[in-house]
This record gives structure tokens, sequence and C-alpha cells, in this order.
């Protein structure tokens, strides 16, 4: 199903190794970066143009439309890569290839054609979906209204990951004249858009994921488009690109131990050979954490599997078994989940069992590898996944598939 291209018209997969090479250049050097970066705080504008330069954020759109017709686990294998080469970035682009996976899901006609081809060119969609401030849960205060003939947007949305590198900012809105929800598409070229770097969380640190303000921001009416018809997947997808950021940096774990132990000279009075790379506890360690990497990656590529039937059953017409698939990619999703950042958290703190205290030292950075698979593991709980996981497997109950985050109805707002 996901090996190669068909005339269709879906992307339905292609080369793998064809299709990383054009890329892996590009990963080594932002992984040569990485850790001053993390160490520095220095958001990443070089690599993202780099990405956008090379195509990457036009990896899944169809051949015969200018992308290079990646499937779903061939998308998420490349963002296992980089996330091993600097895990802030996929999650920086996480909204953008969420907003192209909705379009590859859209009818066909202009709209789509517009939105492909502004992927190929190398434009990049941030994220503006949760509200800032108190809100009751579910609440929506981010409007758009119709004003002198033009549509408007005002409101502040937080965790607007990767927006700071975006063209565009997907934004989750209400139009003020019914409170329906809507998507509204938003050029951030644009006096109306004012983005802040203030995202303040010990990991993930240059996602690019702090407030944006709109005050009076131009939407075109083409770039309003009704939520209910989002691709039904996009809570899977979502969890999934976290799992595969998850994924990449226990493989980063496994890398820096092994080539810190391949390197270190010193060891100790009570070890077990004379040099780190020869001692069997040592090698057991880098081990443990080799494995740990294997299995997150083949979770995530599993799931990602998963994906893929939800998003080729969309064009078959068949409305149940459309359905059947969505369920299963967002079970699919969430147990991977769960055992990716298990792993990944592992990894992150294994590997110093493998090192002496000089591998503490700030500008190493290896510390970020625990700090960014606990930051990326808190988004979205995951006690609540494995509970939702359980009531498939006890009682049958489907998952939810829209989430809402605010103050519960005991605490109301202000």
């Amino acid at each position: 199903m996901t090996s190669r291209q068909t005339d269709t018209g879906l992307s339905t997969g292609t080369d793998y190794e064809t299709l990383a090479r054009r890329f892996r250049p590009i990963f080594a050097e932002i992984a040569h970066g990485a850790a001053q970066r993390d160490h520095e705080r220095i958001l990443p504008h070089d690599a993202i143009a780099a990405l956008k330069a090379a195509g990457f954020g036009a990896v899944r759109i169809p051949v015969r439309d200018g992308g290079a017709g990646a499937s779903l686990p061939q998308l998420f294998r490349l963002l296992i890569e980089l996330a091993a080469a600097d895990s802030n970035l996929p999650q920086a682009l996480r909204a953008h290839f969420a907003f192209v996976e909705d379009w590859l899901n859209a009818p066909p006609g202009p709209d789509q054609r517009a939105w492909f081809d502004r992927f190929v060119s190398g434009q990049l969609v941030g994220n503006a979906w949760t509200e800032v401030g108190d809100v009751a849960l579910g609440q929506i205060k981010t409007r758009v209204a119709q004003r002198n003939g033009q549509f408007v947007l005002n409101g502040s949305k937080y965790y607007s990951t990767g927006s700071l590198y975006a063209d565009w900012i997907d934004v989750y809105a209400q139009r003020e004249e019914d409170g329906s929800d809507v998507i509204a598409a938003v050029s951030v070229h644009q006096a109306g858009v004012v983005r802040e770097d203030d995202w303040d969380g010990f990991g993930q640190s240059t996602t690019g994921s702090g407030t944006t303000h709109f005050r009076d921001a131009i939407v075109e009416a083409h770039n309003l488009i009704d939520f209910n018809r989002r691709f039904k997947y996009q809570t899977a997808f979502y969890q999934l690109v976290h799992v595969a950021t998850l994924a990449g940096i226990a493989e980063a774990a496994k890398r820096d131990a092994a080539a810190l132990v391949r390197s270190r000279k010193r060891v100790y009075s009570h070890g077990n050979a004379g040099q780190a790379s020869d001692d069997a506890q040592i090698q057991q360690v880098v081990g443990e954490i080799a494995a740990w990497a294997y299995a997150a990656q083949a979770v995530t590529l599993q799931a990602a599997e998963s994906a893929q039937r939800a998003y080729e059953a969309h064009f078959v017409g068949n409305a149940e078994a459309e359905h059947a698939l969505n369920v299963e990619a967002e079970l699919a999703s969430a147990q991977s989940q769960l055992v990716a950042s298990d792993f990944a958290l592992r990894a992150g703190t294994h590997l110093f069992d493998a090192l002496g205290a000089s591998a503490t030292r700030a500008p190493f950075a290896l510390d970020r590898h625990w700090r960014n698979a606990r930051t990326v593991s808190s988004h979205n709980p995951l006690v609540y996944k494995a509970r939702i996981i359980g009531d498939w497997a006890i009682n049958g109950t489907e998952p939810p598939f829209v989430w809402r985050i605010g103050n519960g109805p005991a605490h109301g707002t202000k």
C-alpha cells in the first residue's frame, strides 16, 4: 500500500532512500549545531531555511503536483531522522505537515491547487490553536468577523508552535456571526499578526511556541475553512509527530552515548576494562539504549501504517470502513505514544550511566535529550491516553477525536 506512487494522485510512497538522501546532508549540518543552539537558545532559522529550500515541506504532495509523493510512514521516518539531528525541528514543522495533510484530503479544485503550489514553493504554516488566559473548557475567544467587506481576525493564542518560522498560521477560531468553529489560514506578512518568542519551557526551547496576537488580521474568504471539514485522522497525525520526535530523541541518545564512550580515555579503577569501549557493563548500557531507540522507531512506523490506511480510505467512498480505520489510527497513535515516551525518557537518563560526571557539563547539552523528551511527552497527558486505550480494550469505547483545554466547570472564568 505504501511502497509506490500510483496514478490516482494520492501520496502512496516513493523510494525512501532516494528521498532521504536529498535531506541527509542538511540533517547532518543541523545535528552539528544542535547542542550549541540548545545551550545558547539560538533559534534555528538557518536550519528551517535549508529544509524549505530542499522541498522538505512538500514531501507529502503528490508527484504530479510537484511534490515527492511520500507515504505517511515515509514522512515519519524522515521526521525521526530530523529529530535525531534536532528534536525541536519536527515539532516546529508539526502544524505545517498537518495543514498539508488537510489539503491532501480536501476536494480537488483551485483552492487545493493554490495551496499545493505554496507548499511546493517552500512556504510553511505554523500553528495557533490554544487560547491564552482565563478561559472555560472549550471556550474560543479568537473570532473572525466581517468588517468593511473583508474578514478580520482578533484574539491571542499560546503554544503557537512553528509560527516564528512560518509564512502562514493555521488559526482555530469562531465566526462572530454564529459561533461556528473555523480554521483561518492567516498570512504573517501583515501588521495585524504579532508573534512573540516567549516560550519558556525547559525543553523544546527553540520550537517557536510562544504567543501570537491577531489584531484585525486580514483573512481571505477562501482561507476560512469550516472545522468539520478537517481531515478525520488529525489527532492521530498530530500525536504521531510527537511520537516520531520521541523516537528521534532516543536515537540521538544512542548516537551520543556510543560516540562519547568510543572516544572516552578515562576509566575507573573499579571498572571492567582498560578502556571504556571494552567495558562489558558500559556496552550493556549503550546496548539497552540502542534497543529502546529501535523499539521507539518500530512502534512509530507501525502506527504510521494505520494513518496511511486512514488517508487512503478517505478516497474510497465507504464511510463505515473509513471511520473504522480512523479509530484504528487513533488507537495506534495513542499506544505508540505511551511506548515511545517511556523509551525516550529512559534513553535520555540512561546515557549518563555510560559516561562520567564530565558528561553533565552544560556546553555538551546532553541533558537536552531528557528535557526534550519530557516536554514532548507532557502534551496531551499520557495517563488519559492509557485510560482511553484501556476503555477500548475492555469496553469497545471509541476514542475521542477532538480535545479541548481550559478551566473546569468548578472554576469558571474571571
